[in-house]
């Protein structure tokens, strides 16, 4: 999917709103277990609920990787379904990947080749070499970990690190490598305020943007500093939506607080 097909979902959809699919087994409706593969049946139960209030959908790979081959196969099957029956949906692969670089070709063919998703988040500790063979892949994006929103960010993104912090450091050096064009930039929302610095680095790129919801951040905020001329933002929730009830109506659950999001968006959108 290129990024003008991404922004038109946006338009169309009046929504940039990601679902993260991170799914773990003693939170899904007991019901589920029953089934032969009950990660894929919950999966697909909140994709038919929601795709049309979506237009992004985030597996973290820890949540398919922790259940071994049977994992992997629920990945295999739901990124599938996306593809097949949502084609205009965006696919993050949300596997935080990033090691030399023939180990990173190796990651980049897994995910954005053999599985086929739109996209991948990548840690940029290792630098440009091991983040280039991403952004070589035709066609996809590389989100790249910028200012991520957990507690232990403070430890080393927002230390000073020649005149600027490290991760402005990263936003400014990632800009400079090869076919950097397709990169993308995960920011978290409790950082909402570090928005206005980020946009002077980085003022045309999607930004990634988890932390709405459970995690405490601010629809609001975000896109009161985050938006763009092409808006710019995915907002990421993941337990608040896809955990709103562990019973059998789940999935009408799921799609009440999507839909609370998406008109959030929309109203935003509405007055831009």
């Amino acid at each position: 999917m290129t990024t003008q097909q991404l922004i038109q979902q946006i338009q169309k959809k009046k929504s940039f709103l990601c679902i993260g699919l991170d799914v773990d087994l003693a939170k899904i409706p007991q019901h589920l277990l029953k089934s032969d593969d009950p990660i894929f049946a919950f999966n697909k139960a909140i994709i038919d609920a929601t795709h049309h209030l979506a237009v992004a959908y985030k597996p973290n790979m820890a949540f398919y990787e922790a259940y071994g081959v049977k994992g992997w196969q629920s990945l295999e099957k739901t990124i599938g379904y996306l593809n097949e029956y949502h084609p205009e949906i965006f696919t993050i692969a949300d596997a935080k990947r990033g090691d030399i670089g023939n180990t990173s070709a190796m990651y980049a063919k897994a995910f954005l080749q053999d599985l086929n998703f739109d996209s991948i988040t990548v840690a940029p500790y290792m630098g440009k070499d091991s983040v280039e063979p991403f952004l070589a892949v035709e066609g996809k994006h590389t989100i790249l970990l910028a200012l991520t929103s957990n507690m232990g960010a403070f430890d080393f993104q927002t230390q000073k690190c020649c005149e600027n912090t490290l991760y402005e450091h990263v936003l400014e050096t990632s800009k400079t490598w090869r076919n950097a064009q397709n990169l993308m930039y995960v920011v978290g929302a409790t950082k909402a305020d570090y928005f206005v610095g980020i946009r002077k680095i980085v003022p045309d790129s999607f930004l990634l943007v988890p932390g709405v919801g459970a995690q405490g951040g601010n629809l609001q905020e975000v896109c009161k500093y985050g938006l763009n001329d092409n808006i710019g933002l995915l907002i990421n929730a993941s337990r608040a939506i896809i955990y709103a009830s562990n019973g059998l109506d789940f999935a009408e659950k799921a799609k009440a607080e999507a839909l609370k999001l998406q008109q959030e968006m929309q109203a935003i959108l509405d007055t831009l």
